[in-house]
């Protein structure tokens, strides 16, 4: 073969090498393309996206914004009770009573002057045994010649009883008063005789 003709075969010898070469980098050991370098398929991005979302939900978690379960609470201890305040005394209370006394007709009462404090009260206990309804005049005497009175209705039963007059504030001791009671018929008018009349200072008196 001549010098020229060689040089025109080896020409088309390195041409076609020249356009084979691409065709054979650009297909796999399958027959499959060869994607370049850094790009992806629609496939690989959706495993790719769902990596990233796991692990995105493990940073979550990791910093205790995911969903868990919640631990269990230990409840609180109750906060004691603050102690309630002591109650003071009661003030001691003072009974000075007269003897008790009884009527023919059948009344009795005993009558007292009581302090509580800076209180100060007569009270007179009685019983009617008359079989009629009597008026008791109860009167507590202080120092000035200050009084009070109360008048108390008396049934006309056999049952023991109380008429007080209302407390007020003493003027100096409780030994200072004293008070008496007067039982007599009810509804007699000026006529009416007086059953009974019981003092707080008829007899020694006693503190109580």
């Amino acid at each position: 073969m001549s010098p020229v003709n060689l040089r025109v075969v080896g020409l088309g010898t390195a041409v076609t090498v020249a356009v084979l070469l691409p065709l054979v980098a650009t297909a796999g050991p399958t027959g499959e393309p060869v994607r370049p370098a850094g790009a992806s398929a629609e496939g690989s991005e959706g495993a790719g996206s769902s990596g990233g979302d796991a692990k995105a939900g493990d940073l979550l978690e990791g910093l205790g914004l995911g969903s868990r379960t919640p631990a269990s609470r230990t409840p609180a201890s109750p906060t004691p009770a603050s102690p309630s305040p002591a109650t003071p005394p009661s003030p001691e209370r003072v009974t000075h009573c007269g003897p008790e006394l009884a009527s023919p007709e059948g009344a009795e009462a005993q009558t007292c002057v009581l302090g509580e404090g800076p209180d100060v009260w007569a009270r007179t206990y009685y019983r009617n045994a008359t079989g009629r309804q009597l008026d008791a005049f109860l009167t507590l005497m202080g120092p000035g010649g200050r009084t009070v009175q109360v008048d108390c209705p008396v049934p006309a039963q056999d049952e023991p009883g109380t008429c007080e007059t209302p407390r007020e504030r003493a003027r100096g001791a409780v030994t200072a008063y004293t008070a008496v009671a007067e039982f007599a018929g009810s509804g007699e008018g000026g006529s009416t005789p007086l059953l009974l009349r019981a003092g707080s200072n008829t007899a020694d008196n006693e503190g109580s």
